[in-house]
């Protein structure tokens, strides 16, 4: 299970990586943290139960702050 964190670490790295060179530096910065989070919970080494409570959480806080951006703070048709 700690393998999979680092495939997450890895994974956001690349995304905060594409988002740097595409000049969107705060969502870059977003991924750096969390690729950050990731690979240090990959080397916690905690049991299989403690790495689900954790995504579990993580997934909770993102799925909040998703909706509340979109519900709240995205307005349609401002992109352009």
């Amino acid at each position: 299970m700690d393998r999979m964190y680092r495939v997450l670490g890895f994974w956001t790295g690349i995304f905060a990586i594409m988002f740097f060179l595409g000049d969107m530096v705060e969502i870059s910065l977003l991924f750096f943290g969390q690729t950050a989070f990731f690979v240090f919970l990959g080397y916690l080494k905690l049991s299989e139960r403690m790495y689900i409570y954790i995504f579990g959480a993580y997934l909770t806080v993102f799925f909040a702050g998703f909706t509340y951006y979109t519900t709240f703070m995205m307005t349609p048709g401002a992109g352009h």
